[in-house]
């Protein structure tokens, strides 16, 4: 049942969130477009939910798109080269996220959710971690209060696994505040690791 009314409070949700933001999403495009280093919106194929492939949007942060991933992480750290001055600030602030308002209204995503990799990724990932594409993916989840960039990829996949089989109203809510408490503080003041012996049974639990 939850669900059912998640899927329509996200839409509505995000409807309303593009019509009130709209003056930031008009000031943060200016901003990224007075480098002069490429277009304003950043496109990129992404896994969504059943591993189905959809196109994400987000506010360009870099001079190229040509960027090497750190293997064991999957995320793109803050020191990158590639990086531009504006980008630094939107990607602290999450203002790069703000495009993927349009990708909960054409039901891609979720407000709260496993965070989207690239598809590059599904190789290397172990029976168990499929679980993760069981439900939408998220702009903010577990393991994004967790730690994030701070975290292995299997210790993402750990947290995005286990909010996918336990989708519930009052675990959104903690993510969601505590999201705020990221974008404030950073994702240092909220890393919480896995030890081996937990990851080890949730393997095993869904493999």
């Amino acid at each position: 049942m939850y669900i059912k009314i998640k899927w329509t409070l996200d839409r509505v949700c995000a409807f309303v969130g593009i019509i009130v933001m709209s003056p930031v999403f008009l000031i943060t495009a200016i901003l990224v477009a007075s480098d002069r280093m490429g277009n304003i919106i950043f496109k990129q194929p992404r896994v969504g939910k059943d591993r189905k492939i959809f196109m994400i949007y987000k506010f360009r942060t870099m001079v190229s798109t040509r960027v090497e991933f750190d293997v064991d992480k999957a995320v793109i750290g803050d020191n990158n080269g590639y990086l531009t001055k504006v980008g630094r600030f939107l990607r602290k602030t999450k203002l790069d996220e703000l495009p993927q308002l349009y990708n909960i209204l054409k039901g891609d995503m979720s407000f709260i959710g496993p965070r989207p990799l690239l598809y590059n990724y599904l190789e290397s990932y172990e029976k168990w971690e499929l679980r993760k594409f069981d439900c939408l993916p998220g702009l903010s989840g577990l393991a994004q209060i967790k730690g994030n960039g701070h975290l292995s990829k299997k210790e993402r996949s750990y947290y995005d696994v286990v909010y996918s089989q336990k989708i519930n109203f009052l675990t959104d809510c903690e993510i969601f505040f505590k999201t705020i408490g990221v974008v404030v503080f950073g994702e240092n003041c909220f890393v919480h690791k896995i030890n081996a012996e937990e990851l080890e049974a949730l393997a095993r639990k869904y493999s």
